[in-house]
């Protein structure tokens, strides 16, 4: 049996979870996320848990099993708790500001880069303009628009400036050296 598959996902007080054919509903008090269960799936609620099983061994079941199990248990912590990524800017003049439903980043280019920010999520900009956390229920979705903020301008490993994941690492690289 699938060792991620088999784990319960343990339903919080604040969050409801309903199953009808096919379809996982979870509400919670940051919203409501519904996720499809593939063919030979079950989902059923007992005793406050979330149990997922498959109908038989095969190396697919057994990959959905384990995966369906995973999106599930991020769906209720997403309703409940949320999700966030953090983002820094690096470099001179580089800035981030948010008006309304847009972010507008200054990274060196002639124009500001104006990312409109998507349906659920939330992007707050900290610390002297240089801090981006964006915060959402929908774990994937949270990962993506912070990847999208990021290639805006990747990190540069030659002179260390543009937008980054809190934490991330850097080496810097040697550029040419001149004929001599």
């Amino acid at each position: 049996m699938s060792r991620i598959g088999r784990l319960p996902i343990t339903i919080e007080s604040a969050v409801q979870v309903s199953i009808e054919t096919g379809r996982v509903s979870v509400k919670g008090p940051k919203g409501q996320l519904e996720h499809g269960l593939p063919r030979g799936i079950t989902a059923v609620v007992e005793d406050g848990q979330l149990m997922i099983s498959r109908r038989d061994d095969s190396k697919r079941m057994k990959s959905l099993h384990g995966l369906t199990r995973a999106l599930l248990a991020n769906a209720v912590q997403g309703v409940n708790r949320g999700f966030e990524k953090k983002l820094e800017i690096h470099g001179v003049g580089y800035r981030a500001d948010v008006s309304g439903k847009v972010l507008k980043l200054s990274l060196g280019y002639s124009h500001p880069v104006e990312f409109p920010v998507p349906e659920g999520i939330e992007i707050t900009v900290v610390e002297r303009n240089t801090r981006l956390t964006v915060t959402g229920r929908d774990r994937q979705q949270v990962g993506q628009v912070a990847a999208d903020i990021r290639s805006c301008r990747p990190p540069d490993v030659y002179k260390l400036k543009g937008i980054r994941y809190a934490g991330e690492q850097l080496r810097k690289k040697a550029g040419k050296t001149g004929a001599k």
